[in-house]
């Protein structure tokens, strides 16, 4: 009995405190941009940081969303995703951003990202796009220029261009490393054995305008 108080009390905060730990930890001082490569003396959970004295107001600045990618590919589609790694201001923020374009009838394969959450923004055009939920029902939506969707932690969601000219989403997750897991790689086959048939349901999909959480008739339903 003596020990089953402390116990239950042990369980208690651990419930409390767990949900912590699946975020990324919060930075302990204002800001901390990513070191040099140069000045990486050890490996640790994030980037070290710059000396405060050497912080400059170009650490929280970057362009490398500013041009859209190649879409000279199978799929029409380029994602451009930008973490601490390429963007030092990022470090210990809790963020990472990303540029999508796609080209009309061009598609983002479903892919999940196992850190993160994900708030996408339509700058331009017009795109489809859904996620299932751990039950295998689809939330799905088609979006125009100006709306946001949110693509929940580890779901795996797609975009695909559902109009006539090229679009470009711009997204902000929740973590400085989000990860990404293709459907692909997490079916454990090589991309050249699915992703031509895969191409072909997810364009037949999106012109069956499925109706809002619906999951009859999936066209990648194998």
């Amino acid at each position: 009995m003596k020990l089953f108080v402390p116990l239950c009390s042990y369980i208690l905060l651990s419930g409390i405190y767990a949900p912590k730990a699946l975020s990324d930890s919060p930075p302990l001082q204002d800001v901390c941009p990513m070191a040099p490569q140069g000045e990486r003396k050890v490996f640790m959970n994030g980037f070290l940081c710059k000396h405060p004295s050497t912080i400059l107001a170009s650490d929280f600045k970057t362009l490398l969303l500013n041009h859209a990618g190649d879409l000279n590919n199978m799929f029409q589609s380029s994602v451009n995703m930008v973490t601490a790694t390429e963007f030092p201001g990022l470090n210990t923020q809790g963020l990472a951003m990303a540029r999508t374009d796609i080209a009309p009838s061009g598609v983002v394969l479903p892919h999940s990202h196992p850190r993160a959450s994900e708030m996408m923004f339509v700058h331009g055009g017009s795109v489809a796009v859904g996620f299932f939920d751990t039950k295998g029902r689809l939330f799905q939506k088609t979006l125009g220029e100006g709306e946001v969707f949110i693509f929940p932690r580890g779901l795996v969601h797609y975009i695909i261009n559902y109009g006539f000219g090229p679009s470009t989403t711009f997204s902000v997750l929740n973590s400085q490393n989000p990860g990404v897991v293709g459907i692909t790689h997490a079916m454990f086959v090589t991309d050249s054995d699915v992703l031509e048939g895969l191409m072909a349901r997810m364009l037949k999909f999106g012109e069956m305008g499925l109706s809002d959480n619906s999951t009859a008739g999936l066209p990648w339903t194998f």
